[in-house]
């Protein structure tokens, strides 16, 4: 029997693309070939941002792109328009794709597909093919157990069928998880249409025998038992230099923070989805000004052409401070000149941040973010809340005041370095838990 050969499905946004490539990265270290499919579009973006793909060619990885059904021009920002388009037109051509593949080299046919969430139908198409199939969940392990758990959740009456908390409560996935608040579920505050496609996203992930999950035994102990499908293989932080990145990095904020003094600056970036209402935006501009300390704040472009970008108010000044449209995050997070950082608690940079030592202020918008910012808060505490008004806005005196709670708490810093280096130490080093389940997994495969 030859190597494994993976063919691996994100859903095309940086968010899952990422984790995925760093999931192929580790897995062509043991000596598995790797197919990537990205849509079209996606391709061409990351194709634009240089040489990250160049990388991965010369270590083995082979790129093909699959059409994402939507016309050039079409908004992919509007993503139920995407789910649709995707969920109609590739399940078709997936198999004829295999096809192609294996023809091009029969000694190293497919033998396993791992797709993300939203690309759940290909595990689906990987069983009517007879090919073994795998899921990489991209967000927290406890934001799986709560999709794992919408029977229960809507048999206790927590939910309704429709995903909405029927009164207010506080709920616990299983004993050995903490107490977190129903309102909280990654499906709250998205349309309700999502919650029905993620009740049907589940059946599909049924086709996966294992569900892989970018987190370890240590950080979410309760969770990663929900289910024996579950398999920790996190934190994939492979290298730097293969992220792929959708929008051309500013590096000149490394050079600026190298200008300034060990842990002073406070980063501000909310990730490549989350967007601020004018009013919220103004409002932090002013907060930041309120700070007399150094700021690295990423503003990224409006992805919708019909938005005005962000206004700044008049009485900003931003002295202090450097703005960038796009930034190295991973660099970023781990430059001796950070101090705090004011995250939207997506997955991805809270493993960077946990995995650089630099504690949290948290601004969740949606999904998996609000139990992350739970976890954050509450359970590893290495940050504190950034907490709305009674209009539902963060208001500059509340980040001024937080940001200086953060920075004066010596005991969150120490637990953050605490988690970094069990992190850190205990996954990179062969002998750790979730170097041991990629093993496991791999040789599942062959």
């Amino acid at each position: 029997m030859g190597v494994p050969h993976f063919l691996v499905l994100p859903y095309p946004v940086q968010g899952h693309v990422n984790p995925l490539m760093q999931f192929s990265e580790a897995v062509i270290k043991h000596g598995c070939k790797i197919t990537f499919v990205n849509t079209e579009f996606i391709h061409k973006q990351a194709n634009n941002s240089g040489e990250a793909l160049d990388n991965l060619k010369e270590q083995g990885m082979r790129f093909v792109t699959i059409p994402d059904g939507l016309d050039p021009e079409d908004d992919r920002s509007d993503h139920q328009k995407v789910l649709v388009s995707i969920k109609t037109n590739m399940p078709a051509l997936l198999p004829k794709l295999v096809q192609d593949i294996n023809a091009l080299d029969s000694d190293n046919n497919i033998t396993c597909v791992v797709a993300t969430m939203n690309m759940g139908w290909a595990l689906q198409v990987a069983h009517k093919l007879g090919i073994k199939a795998a899921f990489l969940w991209t967000a927290s392990a406890v934001s799986l157990a709560a999709c794992y758990c919408i029977p229960r959740l809507i048999e206790d009456g927590i939910i309704d069928s429709e995903g909405v908390q029927i009164k207010k409560q506080e709920i616990q996935l299983s004993p050995n998880m903490p107490v977190m608040d129903s309102a909280d579920l990654p499906w709250g505050g998205v349309a309700k249409i999502f919650f029905s496609h993620i009740v049907k996203e589940m059946k599909n992930l049924e086709f996966g025998e294992w569900w892989l999950c970018n987190t370890t035994s240590d950080l979410e102990p309760g969770a990663v038992t929900i289910s024996p499908r579950f398999l920790p293989i996190g934190p994939l932080m492979e290298s730097d230099t293969n992220k792929s990145s959708f929008w051309e990095e500013d590096t000149t904020c490394l050079t600026w923070l190298d200008q300034q003094q060990p842990q002073s600056v406070v980063y501000v970036s909310f990730g490549s989805l989350a967007t601020l209402e004018p009013n919220q935006f103004k409002e932090l501009a002013l907060g930041l000004d309120l700070l007399k300390r150094p700021f690295l704040w990423v503003v990224r472009p409006s992805s919708d052409k019909n938005k005005v970008n962000n206004a700044y108010p008049d009485e900003f000044h931003g002295g202090k401070g450097k703005i960038v449209k796009w930034a190295p995050q991973k660099k970023i997070l781990n430059h001796p000149a950070i101090a705090c950082f004011i995250s939207h608690c997506g997955w991805n940079s809270t493993l960077e941040s946990l995995c650089s030592g630099i504690p949290f202020l948290c601004w969740p918008f949606f999904s998996d973010q609000f139990f992350n910012r739970s976890y954050i808060c509450d359970v590893w505490k290495v940050g504190l809340r950034l907490e709305k008004d009674e209009n539902g806005v963060i208001v500059k005196g509340e980040i001024r005041k937080k940001v200086d709670q953060v920075l004066e708490d010596g005991d969150i810093k120490a637990r953050s370095l605490k988690l970094k280096e069990l992190l850190v130490v205990d996954n990179s080093v062969k002998g750790g838990q979730s170097s041991k389940n990629l093993e496991k997994f791999i040789n599942w495969a062959k």
